[in-house]
């Protein structure tokens, strides 16, 4: 599972955006968006270097980086 429609939402940004900028189809990101499916592990660094924020974050909840 990840977190990618919740940074998203955080940041105001939209998915054709990041669709865009992965040079991916609006619905393969939309499927990583609602985790029906799971970006690869190079792709997962390239979101999280576009949305400025660590891998980890995209992977763990609020909660579990707070501690």
């Amino acid at each position: 599972m990840n977190r990618i429609k919740e940074i998203l939402d955080e940041k105001g940004i939209k998915q054709t955006w990041l669709a865009n900028n992965l040079e991916k189809s609006y619905n393969v990101v939309n499927g990583y968006v609602n985790n029906v499916r799971q970006p690869r592990v190079e792709t997962l660094y390239r979101i999280a270097e576009l949305l400025d924020i660590s891998v980890k974050e995209l992977l763990t909840e609020n909660k579990e980086l707070e501690k």
